[in-house]
């Protein structure tokens, strides 16, 4: 059932595509998209205006009705689904906090490296130059 409804979607999705590309912008007639000089030859003496109407009103109500009936269906409880059911990844433990870690290696004390102390003429801001 849901196969054929889906199938119906999609056909009525492109005829309302088609449909909606034939009909005629303002002032536009579709027998001129046609060659013909007379917009009236091609659909009737009622003219395309209200055929293509017709046709885009029943065309939307179709697709209206499939996407309702389609959403209803895939909201029922016990639905299908493409996906597969959800499997948890796998924890990973952690060690207990009264198993003891093993001694991390440290590194060995360096000597301490004296630093020599800025001098006053280091520390005083520049003088600005002026060269000419």
């Amino acid at each position: 059932m849901t196969t054929l409804l889906v199938f119906l979607h999609i056909l009525v999705c492109f005829a309302l595509i088609i449909i909606v590309l034939l009909q005629a912008g303002k002032g536009a007639s579709i027998g001129a998209s046609f060659g013909a000089g007379a917009s009236g030859t091609v659909f009737g003496a009622a003219g395309a205006g209200s055929f293509l109407g017709k046709l885009t009103g029943a065309a939307a109500i179709i697709f209206m009705l499939t996407s309702l009936t389609l959403s209803y269906f895939a909201g029922r409880p016990g639905a299908g689904s493409i996906m597969p059911d959800m499997v948890a990844p796998p924890q990973q433990s952690m060690p207990a906090l009264d198993q003891a870690l093993p001694p991390s290696p440290t590194p060995a004390a360096e000597p301490a490296v004296p630093v020599a102390e800025p001098t006053p003429a280091e520390n005083a801001p520049a003088q600005p130059t002026n060269q000419n």
